[in-house]
């Protein structure tokens, strides 16, 4: 699919998409899986083809459905909820590469310490009125300060899946 993204003000449709989290614990046999029930962004493109915008999720939405387990993941060990009750991925630049796969360049802010953070994602669907986004890349938890590991149950990276669905802003 080869596709031009219309110019203009996009915002994020947060009943159609999905920022989901898996990593391996307990020495790599069990795979915790979670999603952010609470996800907002923007993004304006413009007529030069760039674009910049920024998608939010709301740590406290974190379910693995687990309740401890999640009580856990929002205290200081994790991700602070009560500190930095925010993620965040500034994008700060995006480019269309061979059909429908897109070079995205951006800052994640996690715990209130950003670092550079560059995606691939898959154009799944776009029209004048919609686009959505798809991927998956990895993270490492260590360089958030969130180094708890009790035991070395914890290693690796952690999987970040999102499908990201845009709808064009009202003038």
């Amino acid at each position: 699919m080869t596709v031009a993204v219309e110019t203009g003000l996009w915002q994020l449709d947060p009943t159609a998409s999905t920022v989901a989290l898996s990593h391996k614990t307990f020495w790599g046999l069990v795979t915790v899986k979670g999603t952010f029930a609470a996800v907002g962004g923007q993004g304006e493109v413009g007529a030069d083809g760039s674009a910049t915008g920024t998608v939010t999720l709301d740590v406290a939405s974190l379910d693995t459905k687990n309740a401890k387990r999640d009580t856990h993941l929002r205290s200081a060990d994790f991700f602070d909820a009560e500190n930095h009750p925010e993620i965040t991925f500034a994008v700060r630049g995006a480019e269309l590469r061979g059909g429908d796969t897109a070079h995205i360049a951006g800052q994640l802010t996690v715990r209130g310490i950003s670092r550079p953070q560059s995606v691939t994602a898959r154009l799944a669907a776009a029209d004048a009125e919609a686009l959505t986004l798809e991927a998956e890349f990895t993270v490492d938890r260590d360089q958030f300060g969130m180094g708890w590991n009790q035991m070395g149950m914890l290693r690796g990276l952690t999987t970040v899946a999102a499908t990201l669905r845009f709808t064009r802003a009202a003038a």
